[in-house]
């Protein structure tokens, strides 16, 4: 704890100071400035937990990113609008919501907006499910049963279990909590299982706030100058981009293969729509949408969730 002390110190002291710059920039809409300042920060905290564990360091690259992301997403949110949102209301959105609109928080501080508490007990229902699960995995490992079907299932009830935790169950009670304090603050992953084709998983379903930064800072802008192919590959690239800050760097291997992973789910994207628009019966039928949804989704997974990351973060983190 002693050798990660001082890291966590440059850590706290340089996302603090993302912040409040943050709101300069936002005031002076300097948007060129928002992202020299991602990289130079997101830079430096790789350099400070280069030696630190990498668990410690997918945290500390993530904040920083997501944090820098903010500056960037709010920036170009106002940026052809008067600037309406208060330091203050700044300073709570910045260290306090997940999501990438700063606009919600205009409201701080009004009378509670309903559906605060179903979405606490939703969020508290999925965080208990995620445990049981992780206990679950725990409970498998130990069976006598060949290895690599204990390693896949395992590692299948780790990851249902950490996004059961995070995705649906600390960012909703996050939410319903902003929501007692006035904030439209809303569901970031809107029951993704529903999904019929990969446009509507990616855009209205699966992480909002990914999509809602995705959009504002990166699509939309290529998307006004080259056209919208180029601006939805640009956004799908730059997904890839940032789960290889999140996913492979930490472990120092890996690299490319999130990328990968975000390469195909763009292009699978713009295959849908050219289908879809020559043939309007593709993916009408439910189980097959599903299933293209599944196929795409889960079969290049391990792209994604590659093996020194599971090793290394997955695993560790779940308490093996």
């Amino acid at each position: 704890m002693g050798n990660s002390l001082l890291p966590i110190l440059y850590f706290v002291a340089l996302n603090t100071l993302i912040v409040l710059a943050g709101y300069v920039l936002i005031k002076n809409k300097w948007i060129i400035v928002s992202w020299l300042m991602l990289i130079l920060t997101v830079l430096a905290i790789h350099l400070i937990f280069l030696n630190q564990s990498p668990i410690l360091r997918m945290f500390a690259l993530i904040a920083t990113t997501f944090t820098g992301m903010k500056v960037i997403a709010v920036t170009q949110g106002y940026k052809n609008k008067p600037l309406t949102l208060s330091f203050t209301q700044w300073l709570v959105f910045a260290a306090g919501w997940a999501g990438m609109r700063a606009e919600p928080f205009e409201t701080l501080g009004q009378k509670p907006l309903p559906n605060a508490w179903p979405m606490i007990r939703f969020g508290v229902s999925r965080v208990i499910g995620g445990l049981l699960l992780i206990g679950l995995a725990h409970l498998t490992v130990k069976l006598p049963v060949n290895h690599n079907f204990v390693y896949i299932t395992a590692t299948g009830l780790l990851l249902i279990a950490m996004s059961l935790i995070l995705h649906f169950g600390l960012l909703n009670i996050s939410a319903g909590i902003w929501r007692l304090k006035g904030v439209n603050a809303y569901s970031l992953f809107r029951q993704p299982a529903k999904s019929i084709n990969l446009t509507e998983l990616w855009g209205k379903r699966w992480n909002i706030a990914f999509s809602e930064m995705t959009a504002i800072a990166v699509y939309r802008p290529v998307r006004n100058k080259l056209g919208n192919a180029a601006g939805l590959i640009a956004g799908f690239v730059f997904s890839g981009l940032l789960h290889e800050l999140a996913l492979s760097l930490p472990v120092k291997t890996g690299y490319g293969l999130p990328m990968l992973y975000f390469i195909i789910q763009g292009l699978m994207v713009l295959m849908e729509k050219v289908l879809t628009r020559h043939n309007p019966g593709f993916l009408q039928n439910k189980i097959v949408a599903h299933a293209w949804v599944f196929f795409w989704i889960v079969l290049p997974m391990p792209l994604l969730f590659h093996a020194a990351f599971i090793r290394d973060v997955v695993w560790p983190l779940a308490g093996f």
